[in-house]
């Protein structure tokens, strides 16, 4: 089903080459300052709270917000938007602010560069870190997210097989990030996050025609396509069925969502403290256009009411990318393209760069680093950090390509239940080390195993919550579930051993 132009498909062609050239400047010129592992997490360059602050938003933007959930709004509706553009990101900035500055007051203090680091000092347990390493390769699901999103948008302006295009993209990304790390990363995530900010404005003023007759008028229309769309909740989806998962669940998974270590290790990349405050404010301003963005799968719906073109149904992940090259002129679509490749990217690379820096600091070097001759300020380091990013790619290639052929609804669902399982374990461990004193490590132990557990038993189990209509086959839902479970356990234990609970700022 070949939906792009010609014009269009030649022009990505030239503008994809100069795209990769300008991040592979950038790389370089980052590369040169990398002398050891440390330089790669964290980065050994003075930058702008205005830079970190555009290249957080570019780092909790991705793929899913730009390519995948737009996908659930168009099939699902209004429901879709009060959950995803609404309750979640109402509650994700809110702790963003929080969590920001309790994180980088103990991540500064002890030069964490991962959150097992983070984990291991706070608690002063070295197992407790390996163990939040493991932990963090479930985020290889969202690194699959984003690859296959990727995929989808440049099938589709190009014209060319899936595989071979997800080939591509996992050989050019993983291998550029070998080498440039968080110097590079900044720079990369700068200039993806301005090209985000003009792309979200294209894509919400993208449907204005639909306002012809007011707000009304544009809800009428949807109506007339299915009643359920204009709805506030919607009874076909396993995700928005009830005001639990559409609103309670979605900001119980926000609070907690930031709870991941590629968003909050960024404000470790700051030079002072008095730039904590720049850099929330840019990084916020951006991050609510970039959440609003699922408003265009509304659009998406009133273009393609049947969700099909040809005869061809759409599959959910494509229908953003079928929107914009069928859609847009040459010109508009190439800034669109580039936008929603930028969306992926920035993500992608602050994934591969947390993701192995944990797997090399805080599961090789405690578990084989005398083997495998790891110092701490060696190269050797720096060398097994490129082989643990080779393997990432080869299991991001085969999970993605499954992704791509068998998903169940969407990728959006598989990197869910493995992205939300982490930060239900990461969250009790972070909030309490921040603002209470004294946690005991078996407290906190517990709630992370009850968490990851409560988790999996909900989503696989599809267990019902009381007087709701929701069932962990939402993993929103069993995320929400595994959170409540985690601080109820958390405060059991620690009245259990008679242990005093008081905030960091209470007086002895």
């Amino acid at each position: 089903m070949e939906l792009a132009s010609a014009p269009l498909t030649t022009a990505t062609w030239i503008l994809i080459l100069v795209y990769a050239v300008a991040i592979l400047y950038f790389v370089i010129r980052g590369a040169k300052k990398i002398t050891n592992i440390d330089d790669y997490a964290v980065g050994s360059i003075l930058f702008s709270p205005y830079a970190v602050g555009l290249s957080l938003a570019a780092s909790i933007t991705s793929a899913a917000t730009f390519i995948i959930n737009p996908g659930f709004v168009a099939l699902y509706g209004i429901s879709g938007v009060l959950s995803m553009a609404i309750a979640l990101p109402f509650a994700a900035l809110i702790s963003l602010v929080l969590l920001t500055k309790g994180f980088r007051k103990h991540g500064s203090t002890v030069k964490a560069l991962t959150m097992a680091q983070w984990m291991e000092t706070m608690y002063k347990s070295k197992k407790y870190g390996i163990f939040f390493g493991f932990l963090s390769l479930l985020l290889i699901t969202f690194i699959v997210l984003i690859c296959v999103g990727l995929t989808k948008v440049l099938s589709s302006a190009l014209n060319v097989e899936e595989l071979y295009v997800l080939i591509g993209i996992v050989i050019f990304v993983f291998g550029y990030m070998m080498f440039g790390g968080a110097n590079s990363m900044v720079y990369t995530n700068t200039i993806q996050a301005i090209l985000m900010l003009i792309v979200a404005f294209i894509l919400l003023g993208s449907g204005y025609e639909h306002f012809s007759n007011g707000v009304h008028g544009f809800l009428d229309k949807l109506r007339a396509i299915d009643p359920q769309l204009v709805a506030t909740t919607n009874d076909s989806s396993f995700l928005f069925r009830d005001y639990f998962e559409i609103f309670i669940a979605q900001f119980i998974v926000g609070i907690a969502i930031i709870c991941q270590p590629h968003i909050l290790t960024k404000s470790l990349l700051l030079n002072k403290d008095e730039d904590v405050n720049k850099y929330l404010m840019v990084g916020i301003t951006a991050q609510l256009l970039f959440f609003f963005v699922v408003f265009t799968g509304l659009y998406i719906r009133l273009t393609f009411p049947d969700l099909s073109v040809g005869g061809n149904v759409i599959p959910m992940d494509g229908l953003v990318s079928a929107y914009v090259v069928s859609e847009f002129p040459v010109f508009i679509g190439l800034i669109v393209v580039m936008g929603l490749i930028s969306a992926g990217l920035s993500t992608l690379e602050s994934l591969i760069q947390s993701l192995s820096t944990t797997i090399t600091k805080d599961i090789l070097e405690p578990l084989a680093g005398a083997k495998l001759g790891m110092k701490k300020d060696g190269g050797t380091n720096v060398t097994i950090n490129k082989i643990v990013i080779a393997v990432l790619a080869v299991v991001a290639i085969f999970v993605s390509w499954d992704q791509l052929v068998n998903p169940k609804l969407s990728v959006g669902i598989f990197a869910q239940n493995g992205v939300y399982a982490y930060f239900s374990a990461a969250f009790v461990p972070i909030l309490f080390g921040m603002f209470f004193r004294d946690v005991p490590l078996a407290a906190v132990f517990s709630a992370s195993v009850v968490a990851i557990v409560t988790h999996f038993t909900m989503y696989y189990a599809m267990l019902p919550v009381p007087f709701t209509q929701s069932t962990g086959e939402n993993p929103g839902v069993a995320a929400a579930v595994a959170i409540t479970f985690s601080v109820i356990t958390v405060f059991s234990v620690m009245f259990a051993k008679g242990h005093k609970i008081s905030l960091k700022g209470d007086k002895e």
